[in-house]
């Protein structure tokens, strides 16, 4: 019988411790990344461990990418500063614009410094492309059983992701896949909150159907709708952002901060690639304050505050560590498993201070009627509302621990 593991308290059981050119440009894109979907099929998107290891999709796309110009003119580096990006882009045409997103969706979508309204675009077409693939895979006799399963979920998500005007900012689906969504109007926004979840998100629990609220998505959804309620004159955005490499479950990655790292590069590289002057408010659960706190002294001035839940730790020492007057809050739920973590950092493993003791430095938020680590984003509790007081600005709105 298999055993069914509790999403509640994963340490249930455990101890504690482009023209012409541009067409044919378009057709050996396209080409180039089917090959390398339809070979990954046929291993079972099992990594080849060796020198002949295949390409990923998105490596694929990056290698096409820094063999296209546009009109001559060489295309920027996918590792280039957001300002140098937004310059290029600022530079062309709708057309060509469009082009672009066209020919390399895997690139431009989730390209910090393009558009917002481009990177939707690509998106879309990178979805598309995606879903296609899946619909292949998943009747592939090639394949096992659990294979064709996995191709068919992986549709499924993907194809939910094209549903209405849904505005995908980034989408990769190499892997465990990354993605990150906009709910609002993010380039007129006075106030952005970013999500920052943590464990075991990966595309395939980018949102969910059942524990709706223990997802990026509707964590995200949770806090843009009650910041309307409560504020309706506050323009507010939010973003679900699933765009690192999550650990998988409690093991070794998620008491380390490797990943975290990683993940906060990418982060504060998305949030000097926003549009506008908005303020942001990162909102961070469980790994993702450790994510949060690796970011939070490099981060830009307008991320004015940092909210976590069920935090593990932060890497920091106090609240004061992330810098200028930026705000730091905590929240813990009752029956939260991560009281019971071990809150310290020994020879890189664990996450340090708890950020919800009373010596950190944070502004501790009440939680009612939140129960467990996975409780902070559903409606109704006084933890969303406290999470929606902070991203609107309302702060004496907020309720006290």
């Amino acid at each position: 019988m298999r055993r069914r593991m509790d999403l509640s308290n994963p340490l249930a059981g455990l101890a504690v411790p482009h023209s012409g050119e541009r067409a044919g440009t378009g057709w050996r894109v396209a080409l180039t990344i089917a090959v390398v979907f339809v070979l990954l099929a046929t291993a079972g998107w099992t990594a080849v461990q060796n020198q002949h290891r295949l390409p990923s999709p998105r490596e694929a796309a990056l290698s096409v990418w820094a063999e296209s110009s546009l009109e001559g003119r060489p295309l920027p580096d996918p590792e280039a500063r957001p300002a140098e990006v937004r310059r290029f882009f600022r530079s062309l045409s709708t057309n060509e614009q469009r082009g672009l997103a066209e020919e390399h969706p895997l690139i431009v979508g989730n390209l910090n410094g393009v558009p917002v309204r481009l990177r939707y675009e690509a998106n879309r077409l990178a979805l598309h492309r995606a879903v296609a693939v899946e619909r292949e895979r998943k009747t592939d006799e090639r394949l096992t059983e659990a294979g064709q399963h996995d191709a068919g979920r992986r549709m499924n998500r993907f194809t939910s992701l094209l549903e209405g005007d849904r505005q995908i900012l980034a989408f990769d689906p190499t892997g465990r896949g990354r993605a990150a969504e906009v709910f609002g109007n993010l380039e007129k926004a006075e106030r952005v909150s970013v999500i920052v979840p943590g464990v075991d998100t990966e595309l395939l629990t980018f949102e969910r159907t059942q524990l709706k609220y223990t997802a990026p998505v509707g964590m995200a959804q949770a806090v843009y709708e009650s910041g309307r309620r409560q504020a309706p004159e506050v323009g507010t955005a939010t973003i679900a952002w699933a765009d690192y490499t999550a650990p998988r479950g409690v093991g070794m990655s998620a008491a380390t901060g490797d990943l975290a790292e990683d993940g906060a590069t990418r982060l504060n590289e998305l949030l000097r690639a926003l549009p506008g002057d908005s303020t942001v408010a990162l909102m961070c659960h469980s790994y993702g304050s450790v994510v949060c706190g690796v970011a939070g002294p490099r981060s830009p001035a307008r991320v004015t505050d940092v909210v976590v839940a069920g935090s593990p730790g932060m890497r920091l020492d106090s609240a004061s560590e992330l810098g200028g007057s930026r705000r730091l809050w905590a929240m813990r739920a009752q029956g939260d498993w991560i009281a019971d973590v071990p809150h310290l950092n020994f020879g890189g493993i664990g996450h340090g201070a708890d950020p919800a003791e009373p010596g950190f430095g944070s502004r501790r938020l009440a939680t009612a009627d939140a129960s467990g680590h996975t409780a902070y984003f559903e409606p109704g509790t006084g933890a969303l509302a406290n999470l929606a007081a902070v991203g609107t600005g309302s702060y004496g709105s907020t309720t006290s621990w």
